[in-house]
């Protein structure tokens, strides 16, 4: 007997997905069953990982989305539903870092544009995905947040959004819970991605390999699969929670 894949018949929705993280998850969606919507600003991006689902056999469609724009998500989640046929679980994944040098601490542009993506992006998200789920019998959602949602690291800007985003999705996640609805946050440390790429350009790559107990930076495709766990039945009785995904970086 052919083993059952855990999102057969399941619409997925991930933003970034253009690249990292949210790729990675977008692939694994497709690979066990998923209708999976690549959701991202960079349309080039998406639209290659959305042909290489449907290249290997899978159901995927790009949809363009600015995570900050209210309108632009509001939009997303109706093209969704609409050509995908439903929509039972979302990774709200989006996400920029900037900010890190000294000079840039107090800079309020910075902090604008940090939390415009990171946090409001993620309430969003949140409302237009919660608002269909209430109304269809409802879902799983997994937010990004980070290692930095649950201590300090050097970026205040950062830190405030992510701290946000583990907020939200305690309360959401608890909120929601008995009408169907789980919602929890993954907590990444470094991972292999383009954004902690560009560090590691900088010569960064050891310091940070350091901070992480396990003496490495994650992969991308360990995000994906405890996205995957959170969003299937096998995490039934989870929600509200932010998971470090991190090497023992909080652990330490």
């Amino acid at each position: 007997m052919t083993e059952r894949l855990r999102f057969e018949g399941k619409v997925a929705l991930v933003t970034g997905a253009a690249s990292g993280m949210g790729r990675a998850a977008a692939l694994a969606f497709a690979e066990e069953g998923a209708a999976v919507a690549v959701c991202d600003i960079d349309a080039a991006g998406g639209r290659r990982a959305s042909d290489e689902i449907t290249a290997g056999g899978g159901r995927a469609v790009f949809v363009p989305v600015d995570v900050a724009d209210p309108g632009s998500v509001a939009a997303m989640v109706e093209r969704v539903t609409g050509e995908l046929g439903g929509l039972h679980c979302a990774f709200n994944n989006a996400g920029i870092s900037e900010g890190y040098g000294p000079e840039e601490a107090w800079d309020v542009g910075v902090f604008e544009r940090t939390m415009a993506v990171n946090a409001r992006g993620v309430f969003l998200c949140l409302k237009h995905e919660i608002a269909w789920m209430l109304d269809h019998g409802g879902g799983t959602i997994v937010n990004t947040a980070s290692v930095a949602g649950l201590v300090a690291v050097s970026s205040l800007h950062y830190v405030a959004s992510k701290h946000a985003v583990v907020g939200m999705t305690r309360s959401a996640g608890t909120h929601y819970a008995p009408r169907g609805i789980r919602v929890n946050a993954v907590c990444p440390g470094a991972v292999d991605t383009p954004m902690v790429a560009r560090s590691i350009a900088a010569g960064f790559r050891e310091t940070i390999e350091i901070l992480h107990p396990m003496g490495r930076i994650g992969r991308p495709r360990e995000v994906a699969e405890a996205v995957l766990w959170l969003c299937s039945d096998e995490a039934s009785f989870v929600t509200g929670h932010a998971l470090p995904v991190d090497g023992g970086f909080v652990a330490r």
